[in-house]
């Protein structure tokens, strides 16, 4: 992060990818990537949830940055998903957990929900974007070994 990085990418960004993450501050897209400024367009929110804002973000950084990936990345230990199994919240954060109790119903754990609800998220962007150049990949990251496991 110098002054010369920084100033290149004054006049503009390309960022390789997309990263779609919970707002968990144990999940940084960017170190778990080992990825510098500049190298990732990452949209963050509770459980993350593709609502019509990422969704926004997504075919922004597509369509102007020129990102040809975009990664939905869960993780373990996710607040969402725990709220979303032990019987759900209340106000604004209910809206966040309602995608993820459309997918808890067939898993057996918190970490299958976690994956379950990537996966989903994956799938809500191809079928937002099905004649974009846009590859959707789910992961997961383990917050205890600090794995990323790609989800096919």
């Amino acid at each position: 992060m110098d002054a010369a990085l920084r100033q290149e990418l004054a006049d503009g960004q390309r960022p390789y990818a997309i990263v779609v993450s919970c707002s968990d501050s144990r999940v940084l897209p960017e170190a778990i990537f080992s990825a510098g400024l500049g190298e990732l367009f990452v949209i963050r929110v509770a459980g993350n949830v593709i609502g019509e804002e990422a969704l926004g973000s997504i075919q922004y950084a597509h369509e102007h940055l020129g990102c040809g990936l975009a990664v939905v990345l869960g993780h373990t230990g996710c607040g969402a998903v725990h709220a979303a199994v032990s019987g759900g919240a209340g106000g604004y954060a209910g809206a966040l957990i309602r995608p993820i109790l459309d997918v808890a119903c067939d898993c057996s754990d918190e970490r299958d929900v976690a994956i379950a609800h990537a996966r989903a998220g994956a799938e809500r962007i191809r079928e937002a974007f099905p004649d974009a150049d846009l590859t959707a990949a789910p992961a997961l990251y383990d917050i205890v070994s600090g794995t990323v496991t790609w989800l096919t």
